[in-house]
Order: C-alpha cells, then structure tokens, then sequence
C-alpha cells in the first residue's frame, strides 16, 4: 500500500498583504498553484549532459531538448514532434539505447494498475534522422545493451525484436490472462514490490533472465464497471489476499541465439518472492533477491548463467521485516554496494564479489534515503540522507572507506539530486516550506552553486494576496513520553485569546512520512484554505513512520493499527490540551492508510474526536493483499487476534461523532469491498453516518470535475460537523 500521490506544488508563505485573499476547492484543483518544473529529467551516459522533455503550446508539440551540464546551455533538439505525424499525440516516455544513438519513444499509453500500461512505441535513429514505428500496445520495451534488440511483453508473454531484420522471437508461449505471466509481475508485485518489468538483459546481449508467474490457484477478484452503458461489465484479476495463496513464482534463462531457456534451481525455496533481479558486471552472473513468505529472511543469490545454478552471497534476517533495496550496485571487479537497516538504521555497506562485507560505509543514528551512485574515479559514494534531522533531507559524498564526507546541500529543508555522468556537478531539487521549489547546478566537489536553472518566483509572487500562514514544524511529547514530529497551521489572524477548532491529517503507514520540510502539496493547499476558515490544521507522525530508524518504524509489528492510534489519540490529547483550542472540536482525516486510521481514531477515541472523514480506507485486514498485509501482520491463520483487534470494522459500536466514509467503486488496490462491509456493520450497529461512493473511481478518486466535488462534500461536511 502506497500512499496517494498529490501534485507538489511550490508555494511561499512568508509575504505578508493587505486583504488575504481566500483559496478556493475549484483553484486548487485545477492547477492554479502548479509550479515550474523538469520534467522527464535524464542524465546521458556517455557526455556530460542530460536531457529534458518540454512543450511548445503554440505549436502543441513536445521536444526532448539536450543540455550540456557545465553550461546548462541547450546543446541541440534531439526530435520535435511537430516534425513527425506519428508523435502528434505526443511522447508519455522516452528511453534511450546504451550508446545513446536510438530513442525508444511510447505514446497512446494506457494504464492498467498504479506502474503498468501498454503503449505504442516509436524507434528514433538519431544519426539519420528517421522514426519508426516497431511496437504496438506492448509493455516494458527493453534496448539489449549492445543497442541491436528490443525485449518486450505482450499478453502476458515474453518476446525479443531485432532492430536491423525486423523480425520477432517469441520467447514464451502459455503466457494466458489469470494463468500465466512472463516477464511483468502479476498486481501484488507490482503494487507491493513496485517494479513491472521482471526480465532482465545480461551484460553481453546474449541472455535473458526472466521470472514466470503462475496465477492458477491464486483467488479471483471482480469490479463491476458501471460506465454509461446499459448493462455494467465485470472486471476479474487475481489478487491475493491475506493468508491466501500467490502465484507460484520461477527464475528462468533464455539463449538469444540458441532460442533455447533453461529454469534457474529454486527448489530449496518454497512460498517466495523474487523481489528483485538484475545482472551484474560480469555477463555470466545474474543477481536475484528472493524473500520467504514472512519477509523476514533475504537471500542475495548469485545464479551462474550457463548452469543456472545459485548460490547465496549475502544474506540478512530480522526479527520483523527486511526491506527489499533497490541500491544494489556492481562496481567494475563485481565487489557491490548495497543498502540495510542491520544496525539498526538504514546505511551504506560494501561486499566484495563473493559477498563477504569489507566495509560499512556509512554509520550514525540517522538513515540513508536515497543512494545516488559511485564514482569509479575519486572512489566517491553519493546519497541523500536525514542527517541533519529526520524532517529534512540533505545531499552528500563520501569516500568508500567512510572518510572524507562532505555535505553538499546547504539549504535548510529538502534537497534531491541529480547527477551528471561524470559526477563533477549535479542538478539539486530545494524546496522548503516558505521556499518554492528552485533547481540550481551546484558541484559535485564542494556543493557550491554554479547556476540558477529554474525557480517558482511567479508562483511566489501570485501567492503573496493571499497571505498564507506558515506551517509550523515542532516535537510533540505524549503524556506517554513518546516523542513525535509534528507540524501545526494556525489562522493567520491567530488570536491566542479565543479557542479553535482543529482538523488532524495523518497517513501513518509502515516507513511513511508526512510532517517534512519541503514544498506544500495540494492537500497543503486545502489545509491553508480551512485555516481561513477558522480552523486549526495539524499532522503527527505517530510510531511505526520512518526515517527515525528501525526500532521506531517496526514497533509496530503484528499489531497494525494499534500503537499508531493510541498515538494521534494520545497527540489530539495534547493538543486538546493548548489554551486556545476547543477540545470539544477536534476532527481527524486520512487516506488509504490514513482511512484506515482516521476511522479507528473516531470508533476508539470515541471521546477525543468529535468527526472523522475516511477515504479508501482498509477496514479489516482480512480484506488487503498478502505481500503489504503479512509484511507486518503474519497471516490471519497466524496472528487472528492483531487481525481482529485493531481493525476499524470490528469497532463501530463505539462510535459517538460524526463519520463520512468515502470510496471508489473500481478501486483494484483497497477494494470497495472494505467500506460495503464497514457500511453494513455501522447499520447493524444502528449507527448513524454519513458516506459517498464514487463510480469506476479507482484509489485515487480523480478524473474530470471528481477531485472538486470530493474536497467540497468533505469542506462541507467539516464546516458543518467541526
């Protein structure tokens, strides 16, 4: 379960005007507040330049522009859509070729879960100018690295494309819809383990590695689509649920050349993931990350290419969960890099070829967040961490022997970075809470800024009528002792004599984070916008968040639901509490997760909140996926009691205030399915409350007028309720 991605937007807070203009539903969401951008960023390989896709309104054409880093001059229009009648429709995404000479452009994309779509995909020789259309509704079209192949999936198959003959080699054949998939991972994989692409080319274009899922005993899930038709339709996909069985995965290796696949031997394992697979430096070596069903157990496997047999290089246990890592990086001897919490934090590590640890590059009691890459020349590791406080994040370099680290962002706030190929500069991301977001060039030596390349002046001098408040970042202690980040916006009339209402927001999954210091979102928005209304808006990070290490993140554990509840409890208790709020007035929302929390809090706070709004929200953990579910529960066959004991719809006896619970019928992730059965336990238990269903809406309830009218029914419902 992810957390619902809203728009970032850039906004300053600290102008003061006259009149304070008021904020409005429909301004917010309709992209009045969007800021400027880079968008499809690209570092090249082979010179020290990156890319950048930009749009033409007056010709509506898109241009995919280079720029050289040193100067950050445009260097040439590597295509125009304006020249080539197949792109009128535009480029959603481009990728590039290894030697960067062909450009795999996809268009007419369609979605089919959070990650996956299909789209047509265009091939652009940049030495004579010409674009080809060679694919056509297919998934996650890979370039070989030697530039002359394209692997791709369609229906559920796995297929390779000769550039030069044209001509296509079926990889697989029982690929069948609810049966068998190669090569794309089925819905819990890819909404869990969040990766779509489950094949992999080997260093010298001569293999292909790819897992097999098979889905035949894996329990069915339907959604009516409603439309405008007469009669709705069904749509059927697996997914599996709690407890329930996944489909059965396998490794296998296909010979380009011979046409020829071999299965990798997995069958000391039995109930696992393969969370992740990637070849090494060495074209004889796969790498894969295989997981037991508890995810307590990881295996870093080293499968020999020819035999396809593995062997475990590394492995790490954990009383609670191990992390799957994407940092996972070979140097040029096969020696790799590789992120882990085994200390207790989240940090850098180095194994040699054989996986044995011959160094821990990075130590203290804050987390890596982000692992940027290696430079071969100066032995330099470059990442983004919380050093400097957990709300924050800040840029750094450090040398392999974890000597000599430089903090390369100044800025209070947070900082993201880009990196050039040859790791002497990089594009830093900065925004903060009174800062719109700004990208400047800066060296990758020292951290000092060379060039400004955009910021959000206009946007900050558009916001300045309407005076908005700050957003206040603090500590909140409970009466318990539990120290938590948190942040507070007051009216920006605040007047400390009079008693306020206050509207909490929180999300509070597993490793999530809300209360950051960077550029405001929507939601911000919103929550500005409610403050000119009167109310008081806060957020707490309860216990079981992240990047305040392992211990604070996985206290949690076999117990969803129960710590973080007693903490926004303990925190409403609190803020209760201040001389001027109205304890009496105190509201909570949240999503997804936060639904799932924000109806607990009313049903188990019953006397601390007066409202609770709920959007698609788990109800009973029964009803979730198994990968996310018994990452952090078990199974229901296995822990029935942190099931049962901390899921809302077991609770709705005791709810006294006001709840609006909110859904979209065509939600593949937390399925309606939740709030049908919460609905009907809230009517047994004769509780009154009030709810909106949203039709072949999906989990993130958007598409046309949809987000205006949801965050108007919810303005309403708290003006009216709170």
């Amino acid at each position: 379960m992810k957390s619902i991605q809203l728009v970032v937007l850039f906004v300053a807070t600290f102008f003061s005007a006259t009149a304070q203009q008021k904020i409005t539903v429909e301004e917010i969401y309709t992209g009045a507040f969007r800021g400027k951008g880079m968008d499809a960023l690209q570092s090249m390989k082979n010179t020290n330049q990156y890319t950048v896709l930009n749009s033409d309104r007056t010709t509506r054409s898109q241009q995919i522009d280079l720029y050289d880093f040193a100067t950050l001059k445009k260097v040439s229009t590597l295509i125009d859509t304006k020249d080539f009648s197949d792109l009128k429709e535009g480029i959603d995404s481009y990728a590039f070729s290894n030697d960067e000479k062909q450009i795999l452009i996809a268009n007419n994309s369609n979605p089919i879960f959070r990650h996956s779509y299909t789209a047509n995909y265009y091939l652009y020789n940049l030495n004579s100018k010409s674009l080809a259309k060679v694919l056509e509704n297919v998934q996650e079209p890979t370039f070989s690295p030697d530039g002359t192949k394209i692997a791709f999936a369609k229906e559920n198959n796995l297929f390779v494309y000769d550039i030069s003959s044209k001509n296509t080699t079926q990889v697989t054949t029982d690929g069948k819809k609810n049966a068998i998939i190669n090569g794309i991972t089925d819905w819990v994989y890819e909404e869990e383990f969040a990766f779509v692409r489950a094949f992999d080319w080997s260093a010298d274009s001569k293999k292909l590695a790819y897992i097999r899922f098979d889905e035949t005993e894996v329990p069915q899930f339907s959604m009516d689509l409603y439309k405008k038709d007469l009669y709705p339709t069904s749509e059927t996909f697996k997914y599996p649920k709690a407890g329930e069985k996944n489909a059965v995965v396998s490794l296998h290796l296909f010979d380009v050349a011979s046409k020829t696949a071999k299965t990798v031997k997995l069958s000391n394992y039995n109930d696992f993931y393969i969370a992740r697979l990637k070849w090494t430096n060495d074209a004889n070596v796969l790498s894969a990350q295989v997981l037991n069903r508890h995810q307590n157990n990881l295996d870093l496997l080293f499968v020999d290419g020819n035999s396809g047999v593995a062997k475990v290089v590394l492995n790490e246990k954990d009383n609670a969960y191990v992390d799957v890592t994407d940092n996972l990086t070979f140097l040029k001897d096969n020696s790799f890099i590789w992120t882990s919490e085994k200390d207790g934090f989240n940090h850098i590590y180095l194994y040699d070829k054989n996986g044995k640890l011959k160094n821990q590059v990075t130590k203290g009691n804050w987390e890596v967040t982000s692992y940027y890459g290696f430079d071969e020349k100066t032995k330099s590791v470059f990442y983004q961490s919380v050093e400097k406080g957990s709300t924050l994040r800040d840029i750094y370099k450090i040398s392999l022997d974890g000597k000599k680290k430089v903090r390369l962002s100044s800025q209070t706030g947070t900082n993201s970075a880009t990196f050039s190929p040859d790791f002497t500069l990089f594009i830093n991301s900065f925004s903060s809470v009174t800062v719109p977001t700004i990208y400047t060039l800066n060296s990758a030596t020292d951290g000092k800024l060379v060039q400004e390349i955009v910021n959000n002046n206009a946007l900050a001098d558009k916001l300045k009528k309407y005076d908005l408040p700050t957003k206040e970042f603090f500590e909140l202690t409970t009466e318990k002792g539990h120290k938590l980040n948190a942040w507070i916006i007051k009216p920006k009339d605040f007047d400390a004599t009079k008693k306020y209402p206050v509207f909490m927001y929180q999300y509070s999954g597993p490793g999530s984070q809300e209360v950051a210091n960077k550029a405001l979102t929507t939601n911000d928005m919103w929550f500005m916008m409610l403050s000119q209304q009167g109310y008081i808006i806060a957020c707490v990070d309860g216990r079981g968040t992240g990047y305040k290490g392992a211990a604070f993140k996985k206290c949690t554990q076999k117990e969803l639901g129960k710590y973080e509840v007693e903490d926004q409890i303990d925190a409403a208790k609190v803020i209760g509490n201040y001389p001027y709020v109205d304890k009496t007035r105190i509201g909570i929302f949240g999503w997804s997760y936060g639904g799932f929390m924000s109806s607990n809090c009313l049903f188990k706070g019953a006397d601390v909140f007066k409202m609770a709004i709920a959007v698609a929200p788990v109800t009973n953990w029964r009803f979730y996926d198994s990968i996310y579910t018994e990452r952090y529960m078990t199974t229901p066959q296995e822990n029935a009691s942190g099931y049962d004991d901390n899921s809302p719809i077991n609770h709705v006896n005791k709810l006294k205030g006001n709840f609006l619970l909110i859904h979209g019928t065509a939600d593949d992730n937390v399925h309606v399915q939740n709030s049908m059965q919460m609905i009907e336990a809230l009517v047994q238990a004769n509780k009154q409350f009030d709810w909106a269903i949203y039709p072949d809406k999906n989990h993130g309830i958007y598409g046309g007028k949809t987000r205006i009218q949801l965050y108007n029914k919810m303005t309403n419902y708290i003006k009216e309720k709170l």
